[in-house]
């Protein structure tokens, strides 16, 4: 059975394991061909499906139903902005990517995550699922930012000090929505310290996988 998000099933439909991560990745890659969006796509799930794993520990899930649990919050970072390369307008981006994934028969509670992450959607963030992915959004995107302008260049190096100071630098990173990384750590009921320690601790046991490992030789 089907782990719970917030009293709901998590995968709705999905018994037969139709909708997963590799088919997510698939996806993700025959709509967006921009390295930069498919890294920011991987961190974006690495930081969500962390506080996946977070919350399936809090609900005491077993081993098994922890990974049907988090497969969704994997699913959905992996999603957030597939569309975006094609359909970068406010009047397009999610809301086509949605159309999309409603007409191939992805689970709701994906789908409602991936409009809630935009704020011009007017999505309620109403699950677990629909908090971490528009926590770990932007978050995601400034610390890769800070790991990248380090001499080395590795995610290793970046201490939670030292993005504290860079969110208030708005020279550096200036796309990066800081009031969304407050609102999100808000949202998760931590501090702005405690969530950048927790996304960084993540990107940083993914480093290889991110390209943030840093220079080499």
């Amino acid at each position: 059975m089907s782990a719970a998000i917030d009293g709901t099933e998590a995968v709705p439909g999905n018994a037969e394991g139709a909708y997963t991560r590799e088919r997510a990745l698939t996806l993700l890659h025959e709509w967006t061909s921009s390295p930069s969006l498919l890294k920011h796509a991987m961190a974006v799930e690495t930081c969500t499906a962390a506080y996946g794993e977070r919350e399936a520990a809090r609900l005491g899930l077993s081993a098994e139903d922890a990974v049907a649990f988090v497969e969704p919050y994997r699913i959905a970072a992996l999603l957030h902005d597939f569309d975006y390369e094609k359909h970068p307008s406010l009047d397009e981006h999610v809301w086509v990517g949605n159309k999309v994934l409603e007409e191939q028969g992805w689970p709701e509670p994906i789908r409602h995550a991936i409009l809630a992450h935009a704020d011009y959607t007017g999505t309620p963030r109403e699950s677990h699922l629909d908090r971490a992915l528009f926590a770990s959004d932007e978050l995601s995107g400034f610390l890769t930012a800070c790991a990248l302008v380090k001499p080395s260049r590795s995610i290793h190096d970046v201490e939670v000090s030292g993005v504290r100071k860079k969110m208030k630098d708005k020279a550096f990173a200036r796309g990066v929505l800081r009031e969304d990384i407050t609102a999100g750590a808000e949202l998760l009921g931590l501090s702005v310290e405690e969530h950048i320690g927790r996304c960084l601790g993540a990107m940083q046991a993914n480093a290889a996988a991110l390209g943030l490992e840093g220079a080499t030789g």
